[in-house]
């Protein structure tokens, strides 16, 4: 019950928060892009008129009071309606459609990325000034200092010479799938993997650097804690103690940042899809503001403060679970 009431609690909260910074993502996009500008130079130019009827069917003309939009917008949300793009598509398809293609490469990237980065820092922290320790601080500060997509470019060109080194496709260098291949078999769940590989990397690495170094600092300072020392000198083994009592301890301050890392992976994440050749929720934000296209703006904006929720909760469990205090607060 006291779980049930905190997640409830943080539930609410989170769900204000979303309305807030959804609401203000459609404003500042229905303020500052100008879908009219879609009509403009084309030969022979529509009427007027006809452009004013356009965008007023799909609720972007600007000639509209802004607080009518913002409610026709927000009635339409609430009814799972997204409206439609500036030239007639609906939007809620096609978001949901990227939101996959990029879930599935977040996902991967984020989970495994966090995860060797936590275990690479507690063991670099436990052997401090170590050559695990030196070699994980070069390594990570190499990763941070290079740029997205030099690495990913550097994996497409490493994964070539593994593929022409073995005679076969172990790896692929772009694009989700192969076409037509069904990805209910065994063959095209293979194939998705294999395609999955190199940009799942391409962000894990980066998350791994920075988590490596977020979680040392982290195991560091409970190291030399009374309670670690303690659990020692009450006939815990070493390895015990820091697993059971450092570790857990160090990870709070990690599963807080997840949900940070989380969102900002989710439409940060343009540079390794174009790359790769991912159509995902990156690539759609990118296009959408050029096209002036407010309500895909908007929707995918609403789409990632859900994704953060949903984020932020699995580390409010999990930030519940290894510190049981938080669950009364």
């Amino acid at each position: 019950m006291a779980m049930a009431g905190f997640l409830l609690r943080r539930t609410v909260g989170y769900l204000v928060l979303i309305a807030v910074a959804t609401s203000l993502a459609y404003l500042l996009a229905a303020t500052a892009l100008d879908p009219r500008a879609n009509y403009e130079g084309r030969n022979p130019p529509p009427p007027p008129a006809v452009v004013d009827a356009r965008l007023s069917m799909y609720n972007l003309n600007d000639r509209t009071p802004l607080h009518e939009r913002y409610l026709r917008w927000a009635g339409g949300v609430l009814r799972g309606d997204f409206g439609h793009s500036w030239n007639g598509d609906r939007v809620g398809a096609e978001i949901a459609r990227r939101a996959g293609v990029t879930l599935r490469l977040v996902l991967a990237g984020a989970v495994l990325g966090g995860v060797a980065g936590v275990l690479a820092g507690a063991a670099a922290a436990v052997r401090q000034y170590g050559w695990f320790d030196r070699l994980s601080s070069v390594s990570a500060f190499t990763v941070l200092a290079v740029p997205t997509v030099v690495l990913a470019n550097m994996l497409i060109l490493g994964a070539v010479w593994v593929n022409d080194r073995l005679g076969a496709q172990l790896f692929m260098v772009s694009g989700e799938a192969t076409p037509g291949l069904d990805a209910g078999t065994p063959a095209g769940l293979l194939d998705r993997a294999k395609h999955l590989i190199l940009p799942t990397v391409s962000l894990a690495v980066g998350q791994m650097a920075v988590y490596s170094r977020y979680q040392r600092t982290m195991m560091l300072d409970v190291l030399d804690a009374d309670f670690v020392r303690t659990a020692m000198a009450k006939g815990l083994r070493r390895r015990t103690a820091l697993l059971r009592h450092a570790l857990r301890t160090a990870l709070i301050p990690a599963v807080t940042y997840f949900a940070f890392t989380f969102g900002s992976l989710l439409v940060g994440a343009t540079i390794t899809e174009s790359v790769f050749g991912w159509h995902g929720l990156g690539e759609e934000l990118v296009a959408s503001v050029r096209a002036n296209d407010v309500n895909t703006v908007a929707a995918i904006s609403c789409f990632a403060a859900f994704a953060v929720l949903l984020a932020s909760l699995a580390s409010d469990v999990l930030h519940a679970v290894l510190d049981p205090r938080v669950r009364a607060g």
